[in-house]
Protein backbone atom coordinates (compact mmCIF):
# COMPACT_ATOMS: atom_id res chain seq x y z
CA UNK A 1 0.00 0.00 0.00
CA UNK A 2 1.28 3.36 -0.45
CA UNK A 3 1.46 5.83 2.40
CA UNK A 4 -2.22 7.65 2.10
CA UNK A 5 -3.47 4.17 1.50
CA UNK A 6 -1.79 2.70 4.19
CA UNK A 7 -2.48 5.54 6.41
CA UNK A 8 -6.23 4.79 5.92
CA UNK A 9 -6.16 1.03 6.20
CA UNK A 10 -3.63 0.09 8.02
CA UNK A 11 -4.91 0.69 11.32
CA UNK A 12 -8.23 -0.99 10.86
CA UNK A 13 -8.64 -4.44 12.18
CA UNK A 14 -12.19 -5.78 12.39
CA UNK A 15 -12.98 -8.82 14.35
CA UNK A 16 -16.60 -8.01 15.55
CA UNK A 17 -19.60 -10.39 13.73
CA UNK A 18 -21.19 -7.16 12.23
CA UNK A 19 -18.31 -6.40 10.02
CA UNK A 20 -18.06 -2.75 11.02
CA UNK A 21 -16.47 -0.64 8.75
CA UNK A 22 -14.17 1.36 11.39
CA UNK A 23 -12.60 -0.92 14.51
CA UNK A 24 -14.82 -0.51 17.65
CA UNK A 25 -13.24 0.71 21.06
CA UNK A 26 -12.79 -1.80 23.16
CA UNK A 27 -12.89 -0.90 26.54
CA UNK A 28 -12.33 -3.83 28.56
CA UNK A 29 -9.28 -4.09 30.77
CA UNK A 30 -9.26 -8.05 30.97
CA UNK A 31 -10.24 -10.72 28.40
CA UNK A 32 -11.30 -14.74 28.63
CA UNK A 33 -8.66 -16.52 29.20
CA UNK A 34 -8.19 -18.37 25.28
CA UNK A 35 -5.32 -19.11 23.00
CA UNK A 36 -4.08 -16.29 21.91
CA UNK A 37 -5.76 -13.88 24.66
CA UNK A 38 -4.89 -10.58 25.40
CA UNK A 39 -5.30 -11.37 28.98
CA UNK A 40 -5.09 -7.58 30.36
CA UNK A 41 -5.49 -4.49 28.83
CA UNK A 42 -1.60 -3.08 30.10
CA UNK A 43 -0.57 -5.86 28.17
CA UNK A 44 -2.10 -5.31 25.11
CA UNK A 45 -5.61 -4.00 24.06
CA UNK A 46 -7.14 -4.46 20.31
CA UNK A 47 -7.03 -0.63 19.74
CA UNK A 48 -3.32 -0.34 20.58
CA UNK A 49 -2.39 -3.40 19.03
CA UNK A 50 -4.23 -1.94 15.54
CA UNK A 51 -2.59 1.55 16.47
CA UNK A 52 0.97 0.22 16.97
CA UNK A 53 0.48 -2.03 13.76
CA UNK A 54 -0.02 1.09 11.76
CA UNK A 55 2.69 3.39 12.99
CA UNK A 56 5.50 0.33 12.30
CA UNK A 57 4.00 0.37 8.75
CA UNK A 58 3.93 4.31 8.71
CA UNK A 59 7.77 3.91 9.69
CA UNK A 60 8.84 0.80 7.64
CA UNK A 61 9.49 -0.88 10.91
CA UNK A 62 9.41 -4.41 12.50
CA UNK A 63 7.34 -3.36 15.39
CA UNK A 64 5.75 -0.25 17.51
CA UNK A 65 5.25 0.73 20.86
CA UNK A 66 2.40 3.20 21.80
CA UNK A 67 3.01 5.16 25.43
CA UNK A 68 1.06 7.36 27.24
CA UNK A 69 3.03 10.74 26.03
CA UNK A 70 6.19 11.43 24.09
CA UNK A 71 7.92 12.14 27.03
CA UNK A 72 7.30 8.37 28.19
CA UNK A 73 8.28 7.61 24.84
CA UNK A 74 11.57 8.97 24.87
CA UNK A 75 11.61 8.09 28.00
CA UNK A 76 11.85 4.75 27.67
CA UNK A 77 14.44 4.22 25.44
CA UNK A 78 16.71 5.71 28.29
CA UNK A 79 15.01 3.23 31.00
CA UNK A 80 16.20 0.18 28.51
CA UNK A 81 19.89 1.17 28.47
CA UNK A 82 22.52 -0.39 31.16
CA UNK A 83 23.37 2.14 33.58
CA UNK A 84 26.77 3.85 33.36
CA UNK A 85 25.59 4.25 29.69
CA UNK A 86 26.66 7.15 27.84
CA UNK A 87 24.26 8.78 25.66
CA UNK A 88 25.15 11.31 22.45
CA UNK A 89 22.11 14.34 21.96
CA UNK A 90 21.75 17.12 20.34
CA UNK A 91 22.73 21.06 22.18
CA UNK A 92 18.78 21.76 21.26
CA UNK A 93 17.25 18.57 22.37
CA UNK A 94 13.52 19.11 23.02
CA UNK A 95 13.64 20.33 26.13
CA UNK A 96 11.64 17.56 28.34
CA UNK A 97 13.63 15.13 27.21
CA UNK A 98 17.07 16.72 27.88
CA UNK A 99 15.62 17.74 31.43
CA UNK A 100 14.71 13.91 32.19
CA UNK A 101 18.35 12.84 30.99
CA UNK A 102 19.54 15.43 33.40
CA UNK A 103 17.51 14.90 36.25
CA UNK A 104 15.37 11.17 36.45
CA UNK A 105 18.93 9.80 34.95
CA UNK A 106 21.34 11.79 36.75
CA UNK A 107 23.97 9.42 38.13
CA UNK A 108 22.43 6.47 36.33
CA UNK A 109 23.45 7.52 32.53
CA UNK A 110 25.61 9.73 31.07
CA UNK A 111 25.59 12.62 28.77
CA UNK A 112 27.05 15.30 25.89
CA UNK A 113 25.19 17.22 24.39
CA UNK A 114 26.80 18.39 20.62
CA UNK A 115 25.75 20.64 17.64
CA UNK A 116 24.38 17.31 15.37
CA UNK A 117 25.13 19.72 12.57
CA UNK A 118 28.70 19.13 13.11
CA UNK A 119 29.46 15.58 12.31
CA UNK A 120 33.28 16.42 13.60
CA UNK A 121 31.74 17.05 17.08
CA UNK A 122 29.62 13.95 16.96
CA UNK A 123 32.96 11.94 16.51
CA UNK A 124 34.27 13.67 19.38
CA UNK A 125 31.66 12.89 21.85
CA UNK A 126 31.89 8.91 21.10
CA UNK A 127 33.29 7.44 24.49
CA UNK A 128 33.81 3.57 24.88
CA UNK A 129 30.46 3.49 26.86
CA UNK A 130 28.53 5.38 24.10
CA UNK A 131 25.84 3.12 23.63
CA UNK A 132 22.86 5.46 21.98
CA UNK A 133 23.16 8.27 19.52
CA UNK A 134 20.02 10.86 19.60
CA UNK A 135 18.69 12.39 16.64
CA UNK A 136 15.96 15.34 16.44
CA UNK A 137 15.89 16.34 13.08
CA UNK A 138 14.44 18.95 12.02
CA UNK A 139 15.11 20.41 16.03
CA UNK A 140 13.05 22.15 17.98
CA UNK A 141 13.08 25.23 17.87
CA UNK A 142 15.95 25.83 15.50
CA UNK A 143 15.00 24.01 12.45
CA UNK A 144 18.41 22.73 12.57
CA UNK A 145 18.82 19.56 10.26
CA UNK A 146 20.51 16.26 10.74
CA UNK A 147 22.20 14.13 8.14
CA UNK A 148 20.63 11.20 9.38
CA UNK A 149 22.69 8.99 6.82
CA UNK A 150 26.02 10.59 8.18
CA UNK A 151 25.55 9.89 12.10
CA UNK A 152 24.19 6.66 11.64
CA UNK A 153 27.45 5.72 9.78
CA UNK A 154 29.64 7.10 12.95
CA UNK A 155 26.93 5.08 15.57
CA UNK A 156 27.14 1.83 13.55
CA UNK A 157 31.29 2.33 13.66
CA UNK A 158 31.05 2.98 17.34
CA UNK A 159 29.04 -0.07 17.98
CA UNK A 160 26.30 2.27 19.21
CA UNK A 161 22.63 2.87 18.42
CA UNK A 162 20.60 5.57 16.70
CA UNK A 163 17.22 7.00 17.53
CA UNK A 164 15.44 8.94 15.94
CA UNK A 165 12.56 11.76 17.27
CA UNK A 166 10.74 12.19 13.86
CA UNK A 167 7.98 14.41 15.22
CA UNK A 168 8.23 17.18 13.30
CA UNK A 169 8.95 15.44 10.11
CA UNK A 170 6.23 12.32 10.65
CA UNK A 171 6.86 9.89 8.03
CA UNK A 172 5.14 11.86 5.74
CA UNK A 173 7.95 13.68 5.03
CA UNK A 174 11.00 11.20 6.69
CA UNK A 175 11.58 8.01 6.98
CA UNK A 176 14.68 7.91 9.24
CA UNK A 177 14.82 3.90 9.42
CA UNK A 178 15.40 4.26 5.51
CA UNK A 179 18.80 6.02 6.45
CA UNK A 180 20.05 3.71 9.00
CA UNK A 181 18.27 4.67 12.40
CA UNK A 182 17.55 2.11 14.51
CA UNK A 183 14.70 3.68 16.39
CA UNK A 184 11.96 6.37 15.73
CA UNK A 185 10.35 8.17 18.29
CA UNK A 186 7.55 10.33 18.04
CA UNK A 187 5.24 12.75 19.99
CA UNK A 188 1.76 11.29 19.02
CA UNK A 189 0.14 14.26 20.70
CA UNK A 190 1.42 16.32 17.51
CA UNK A 191 1.02 15.72 14.38
CA UNK A 192 -0.40 12.45 14.82
CA UNK A 193 -2.99 13.49 17.02
CA UNK A 194 -3.30 16.76 14.66
CA UNK A 195 -6.35 18.45 16.72
CA UNK A 196 -4.40 19.38 19.93
CA UNK A 197 -7.07 16.98 22.44
CA UNK A 198 -5.09 13.74 22.31
CA UNK A 199 -1.83 12.62 24.87
CA UNK A 200 0.52 10.16 23.10
CA UNK A 201 4.16 8.71 22.24
CA UNK A 202 5.30 6.32 19.84
CA UNK A 203 8.25 3.77 19.32
CA UNK A 204 9.48 2.08 15.96
CA UNK A 205 12.37 -0.23 15.99
CA UNK A 206 13.77 -1.27 13.26
CA UNK A 207 14.45 -4.91 14.31
CA UNK A 208 12.84 -6.48 16.84
CA UNK A 209 16.15 -7.21 18.71
CA UNK A 210 17.22 -7.90 22.31
CA UNK A 211 16.97 -4.21 23.48
CA UNK A 212 13.79 -3.64 21.86
CA UNK A 213 12.33 -6.46 23.86
CA UNK A 214 13.85 -4.68 26.70
CA UNK A 215 11.78 -1.33 25.66
CA UNK A 216 8.34 -3.58 25.24
CA UNK A 217 9.35 -4.40 29.09
CA UNK A 218 9.37 -1.02 30.06
CA UNK A 219 6.18 -0.10 28.26
CA UNK A 220 4.55 -3.22 29.88
CA UNK A 221 5.77 -3.58 33.02
CA UNK A 222 5.71 0.49 33.75
CA UNK A 223 2.32 0.82 32.57
CA UNK A 224 2.93 4.10 30.75
CA UNK A 225 0.51 3.55 27.96
CA UNK A 226 -2.10 5.17 26.27
CA UNK A 227 -6.11 4.22 26.73
CA UNK A 228 -8.04 2.24 23.98
CA UNK A 229 -10.17 5.74 23.55
CA UNK A 230 -6.89 7.45 22.73
CA UNK A 231 -5.50 4.63 20.24
CA UNK A 232 -8.57 5.07 18.92
CA UNK A 233 -8.62 8.39 17.78
CA UNK A 234 -4.85 8.19 16.82
CA UNK A 235 -6.20 5.81 14.25
CA UNK A 236 -8.86 7.75 13.00
CA UNK A 237 -6.80 11.07 13.34
CA UNK A 238 -3.84 9.67 11.01
CA UNK A 239 -6.01 8.32 8.16
CA UNK A 240 -5.52 12.27 7.62
CA UNK A 241 -1.85 12.63 8.47
CA UNK A 242 -0.64 12.61 4.44
CA UNK A 243 -3.37 15.29 3.31
CA UNK A 244 -2.99 17.64 6.72
CA UNK A 245 0.90 17.33 6.01
CA UNK A 246 0.65 18.73 2.54
CA UNK A 247 -1.36 21.11 3.86
CA UNK A 248 0.83 22.27 6.88
CA UNK A 249 3.72 22.29 4.65
CA UNK A 250 2.33 24.42 1.78
CA UNK A 251 1.56 26.81 4.45
CA UNK A 252 4.57 27.23 6.07
CA UNK A 253 6.69 27.98 3.08
CA UNK A 254 4.73 30.84 1.96
CA UNK A 255 4.88 32.27 5.48
CA UNK A 256 8.38 31.43 5.56
CA UNK A 257 9.11 33.18 2.80
CA UNK A 258 6.99 35.70 3.48
CA UNK A 259 8.68 36.80 7.08
CA UNK A 260 12.12 36.43 5.55
CA UNK A 261 11.54 39.98 3.37
CA UNK A 262 10.01 41.46 6.45
CA UNK A 263 11.87 44.32 7.73
CA UNK A 264 10.69 43.59 11.23
CA UNK A 265 12.21 39.92 11.06
CA UNK A 266 15.55 38.97 11.69
CA UNK A 267 15.88 35.70 10.90
CA UNK A 268 14.11 32.89 9.65
CA UNK A 269 14.20 29.25 10.53
CA UNK A 270 12.67 26.99 8.19
CA UNK A 271 14.47 24.26 6.13
CA UNK A 272 12.54 24.51 3.04
CA UNK A 273 14.71 28.02 2.53
CA UNK A 274 17.22 27.53 0.11
CA UNK A 275 19.63 29.71 2.61
CA UNK A 276 19.04 27.43 5.67
CA UNK A 277 22.14 25.94 6.28
CA UNK A 278 20.46 22.46 6.35
CA UNK A 279 18.58 22.76 3.27
CA UNK A 280 20.22 20.53 0.68
CA UNK A 281 20.36 17.58 3.62
CA UNK A 282 16.95 18.31 4.08
CA UNK A 283 16.06 17.89 0.18
CA UNK A 284 18.04 14.66 0.19
CA UNK A 285 16.51 12.96 3.46
CA UNK A 286 12.59 14.77 3.07
CA UNK A 287 10.08 14.71 0.62
CA UNK A 288 8.53 17.58 2.16
CA UNK A 289 9.94 20.75 4.74
CA UNK A 290 6.83 20.11 7.19
CA UNK A 291 4.88 23.01 8.91
CA UNK A 292 6.94 24.24 11.90
CA UNK A 293 9.00 27.30 11.42
CA UNK A 294 10.36 30.09 13.57
CA UNK A 295 11.75 33.72 13.25
CA UNK A 296 13.08 36.03 15.33
CA UNK A 297 11.95 39.28 15.56
CA UNK A 298 13.94 42.94 15.34
CA UNK A 299 14.68 43.71 19.26
CA UNK A 300 14.10 41.91 22.56
CA UNK A 301 11.76 39.20 24.32
CA UNK A 302 9.15 42.33 24.83
CA UNK A 303 9.06 43.17 20.98
CA UNK A 304 8.13 39.16 20.29
CA UNK A 305 5.47 39.12 23.06
CA UNK A 306 4.27 42.34 21.73
CA UNK A 307 3.66 41.02 17.78
CA UNK A 308 2.36 37.63 19.43
CA UNK A 309 -0.41 39.84 22.03
CA UNK A 310 -1.76 41.22 18.57
CA UNK A 311 -2.65 38.08 16.69
CA UNK A 312 -6.23 36.84 15.92
CA UNK A 313 -5.73 33.48 13.97
CA UNK A 314 -2.20 32.11 16.03
CA UNK A 315 -2.93 31.19 19.31
CA UNK A 316 -0.76 32.06 21.94
CA UNK A 317 -0.04 28.42 23.42
CA UNK A 318 2.47 25.61 23.98
CA UNK A 319 2.23 22.32 21.62
CA UNK A 320 2.17 22.37 17.56
CA UNK A 321 0.84 20.20 14.97
CA UNK A 322 -3.18 20.59 14.98
CA UNK A 323 -5.05 21.96 12.74
CA UNK A 324 -5.29 25.45 13.94
CA UNK A 325 -2.33 27.64 14.37
CA UNK A 326 -0.61 27.80 17.40
CA UNK A 327 2.35 29.93 18.33
CA UNK A 328 4.92 31.24 20.95
CA UNK A 329 7.90 32.41 22.33
CA UNK A 330 9.76 29.60 22.70
CA UNK A 331 12.30 30.39 25.54
CA UNK A 332 9.81 31.62 28.01
CA UNK A 333 8.07 28.16 27.71
CA UNK A 334 11.56 26.23 28.08
CA UNK A 335 12.88 28.27 31.31
CA UNK A 336 16.19 29.96 32.41
CA UNK A 337 18.30 27.42 30.98
CA UNK A 338 16.83 27.85 27.57
CA UNK A 339 19.81 28.02 24.68
CA UNK A 340 16.75 29.76 22.80
CA UNK A 341 17.17 33.08 21.82
CA UNK A 342 14.80 35.17 23.80
CA UNK A 343 13.06 37.31 20.37
CA UNK A 344 12.28 33.68 18.93
CA UNK A 345 9.03 32.82 17.98
CA UNK A 346 8.09 29.42 17.39
CA UNK A 347 4.98 28.88 14.81
CA UNK A 348 3.16 25.23 14.09
CA UNK A 349 1.66 26.68 11.20
CA UNK A 350 -2.90 25.37 11.13
CA UNK A 351 -4.71 24.91 8.30
CA UNK A 352 -6.58 28.06 8.21
CA UNK A 353 -6.81 30.12 4.62
CA UNK A 354 -3.46 31.06 4.00
CA UNK A 355 -4.78 34.61 3.23
CA UNK A 356 -5.99 35.05 6.44
CA UNK A 357 -2.60 33.94 8.34
CA UNK A 358 -0.63 36.04 6.07
CA UNK A 359 -2.45 39.05 6.61
CA UNK A 360 -2.58 38.16 10.55
CA UNK A 361 0.64 38.40 10.62
CA UNK A 362 1.59 41.18 8.60
CA UNK A 363 -0.72 43.42 10.58
CA UNK A 364 0.94 42.39 14.24
CA UNK A 365 4.83 42.86 12.55
CA UNK A 366 3.47 46.91 12.36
Amino acid sequence: MKLETLAIHGGNIVTDSEKPVIQPITLSTTFIHQPDSMIYSRANNPNRHALERLLAGLEKGADAAAFSSGNAAGVAVFQALEPGSHIIAPDDMYHGLKNAILSIFKGILEATFVDMTDLAKVEEAFRENTKLVWVETPSNPLLKITDIAAVSQLAKEKGAMLACDNTFATPVFQNPIDFGADIVMHSSTKYFGGHSDILGGALITKEADGFWEKVKNVQIGGGAVPSPMDCYYLCRSIKTLPYRMKGHAEHAIVLANFLSTHESVEKVYYPGLKNHPGHLIAANQMTGFGGILSFQVKGEASDADFVISKLKYFTNATSLGGVESLIERRAASEGPDTLTPQNLIRVSVGLEHLYDLLEDMEEALH
